[in-house]
């Protein structure tokens, strides 16, 4: 294992990838920018690592010796929701939307600019950092968000969700009955606009609205051509 020099004040994060070049550049420049990163070269000590080390964001490789980067994603989310950032070197889409599916926070293409990373990393940790906000807590219908330790009940029942369908469900309930555009949610959560064919926030939504299950009229509705609405009560 490696790692940069530690401080007080850095995230840590685990970069899982066996390409061991890669891993030292990328522990150098990480480094320099105010990150201390372990590595672990295949999937069975990476999710070992993930799961011990207590580390703020995990870099994932797809392609991983023993275990894939896609198995020890599944694995990783039966009991954590710690950050992932995914890579891969494959360009298709059906790659992203699977890497997404099993509970990626966000992809990254290799080959990737330094600069890329570090920006989606920074990102990534400011959307799942601990929200400082005078409302502890939001209740609207049957769902109640406890806002500081990033957990939601469902009906009483504690719901297990990702960093981006925690986010996505906090904007939603803080705008209940309005609807929120696609634009708004992927400039929350990736600060960028939407692009016409991008299927990553429809399946956050997707995999969120099956978490929520049967509550009634309380929900995430589509409006088509607009963006999502959090409907609730007597909202039609």
């Amino acid at each position: 294992m490696a790692a940069a020099v530690s401080s007080v004040n850095q995230r840590s994060i685990l970069l899982v990838d066996d390409d061991t070049d890669l891993c030292s550049l990328m522990v150098e420049f990480l480094g320099r920018n105010g990150f201390l990163v372990k590595t672990a070269y295949d999937g069975r000590s990476g999710l070992r690592s993930a799961l011990a080390d207590g580390v703020d964001l995990v870099i994932l490789d797809v392609m991983l010796p023993v275990v894939d980067g896609f198995s020890v994603l599944r694995q990783l989310r039966k009991s954590s929701a710690v950050p992932v950032i995914m890579l891969t070197a494959r360009a298709e889409q059906a790659d992203r939307i699977a890497g997404l599916d099993a509970g990626a926070d966000d992809y990254l293409p290799k080959p990737f600019g330094p600069e890329e990373l570090v920006s989606r990393i920074r990102a990534v940790l400011r959307r799942t950092s601990a929200l400082v906000d005078t409302t502890h807590f939001l209740d609207v219908g049957s769902v109640r968000i406890d806002v500081r330790a990033r957990s939601v009940w469902r009906n009483e029942q504690p719901l297990d969700l990702t960093a981006v369908e925690f986010d996505i469900l906090e904007s939603l309930v803080r705008a209940a009955g309005r609807v929120v555009s696609r634009d708004e949610l992927t400039t929350m959560l990736y600060q960028r606009a939407a692009t016409p064919f991008e299927r990553t926030l429809d399946v956050h939504v997707s995999h969120l609205r099956k978490k929520l299950g049967d509550g009634g009229s309380d929900g995430i509705r589509t409006v088509r051509g607009a963006g999502y609405v959090f409907s609730y009560g007597s909202e039609p």
